[in-house]
This record gives C-alpha cells, structure tokens and sequence, in this order.
C-alpha cells in the first residue's frame, strides 16, 4: 500500500516554536500512515506543482512572513483539487498578511489576542495569557474533529479572528467586556473550525501558542483529529 504523502511547511516567527510544535505530530502522522516531508523557513514548495498535486495533506505552521504569488497559486490549487491543509494558531491563522487570497482560502485571520490588565502587564509574552473557555458548538458535538470533547478551559492567548459565514465552526471562544477595552459587548470567535475548499478540506485551531497549550489533551486531540481529517 502507497503511503499518504504530507507536507509539512514551518518557519516564521520563532515564538511559536515552529519546529517543536510541528516535530511533536510528525509521530502521529507516521503512524497513520504517512510519508512526511518538512521544508524549513520557506514556501517555495507551494510552487512545485508537480509535487504537490500528489500531496495528500500539508500541515502548515509559518507565522507572518510572506508569500510569492506562484506560491500562493500553487497552494490553493491544490487544495482545490484534493490536498488537505491543517494548522494551529498564528501557524495558519497568522500567516501572509500581504495575502486577501490566502485569508479567503483560511476563512479566519488573526486580528488581536487582548490581554491583561495594564496595571498587571510585565512586558513579556504572558501579557496577553487570559484565563478563557473553548465552547463545542452543537455541530462540534458530532463532527469527527471534536465529538466527545466537553468545553474546555484554558490559559494562554484567546485568538479574536475575522472570519465568515463559510466556516463550519466546531467550538467557539467569548471575549468577555472588561473596563480597559474599546469594545463594549462580548465577541464569540470561532476557536475551531473546518472549511471546504473545492475538493479540499482545510482544518483551523487557534489555540496552540507554545508547546503547553498543544499538550493540552483537549487541544492535542483536536489536532490530531484535525490532521487526519483534513488529509485527502
């Protein structure tokens, strides 16, 4: 039997830890049988057309940075024609801000994570680490991606994402209204979600910000759930 073929593109900013972040799935998607094959600190693969047409699944973990247009051509036409595309967090939630085409391929877009009060901000990353709940959606109850998976709580980034209605949202996160913030009703954001893209399927989880949070069983499970759902 031919092994599933999976891409695995990382690199970007190193807060997100890239390359653990992506070597701790490498494992589970060997033994569902795939063939891995890591690219660092680049797109250019996306260009090779011949390549990825035979892509089964490309698990994607580059914050920001940017994308050439044969890049970002060569990525959606694969998705449109079978290839999976699986990520978390700012991975592939965050990625190629220069890019309306590769938001509209996601179906959500990073937009702030808000963080603590001022008076409690140390200048470090933990400024924006919030105590906030993952909640499963009545079609999250039932998708293979998260069904058996009760809401869960977490500490760490909460992702405030642009999105729209073309998302499938399988659990959602409420940023509450506190004194020292603009908006002045709470905002639910899709914290999990899938998306068809021709005859692709494409997988989101925007918790995942450092290997903690991925180590999470609830988090852990998604993903995993995630990427193989996704594959082609």
């Amino acid at each position: 039997m031919t092994e599933r073929q999976a891409l695995v593109v990382r690199g970007g900013w190193d807060g997100h830890h890239p390359v653990e972040a992506t070597d701790a799935f490498i494992p589970h998607l060997r033994a569902n049988g795939f063939e891995v094959r890591v690219e660092e600190d680049s797109t250019k693969v996306y260009a090779d057309t011949a390549y990825m047409a035979g892509v089964d699944l490309i698990v994607q973990c580059m914050t920001m940075t940017s994308i050439e247009k044969d890049e970002l051509s060569g990525l959606m036409s694969a998705v449109e024609a079978g290839t999976g595309l699986a990520g978390w967090h700012g991975g592939i939630a965050d990625s190629y801000r220069n890019s309306s085409d590769y938001l509209h391929l996601v179906g959500g877009q990073f937009a702030c994570h808000p963080g603590k009060h001022p008076d409690e901000r140390e200048g470090d990353e933990t400024d924006n680490f919030v105590p906030y709940r993952v909640e499963m959606t009545a079609a999250g109850a039932e998708h293979p991606v998260t069904a058996g998976i009760g809401d869960f709580d977490l500490v760490t980034e909460q992702y405030w994402v642009l999105t729209d209605d073309y998302v499938d949202v399988l659990a959602t996160t409420t940023q509450a209204v506190r004194e020292w913030d603009p908006w002045n009703r709470p905002v639910t954001s899709p914290a999990v979600w899938t998306r068809q893209w021709g005859q692709g399927r494409v997988f989101v989880a925007t918790p995942g910000h450092d290997m903690s949070v991925l180590r999470n069983p609830a988090v852990k499970t998604i993903v995993e759930r995630g990427l193989l759902w996704a594959a082609r």
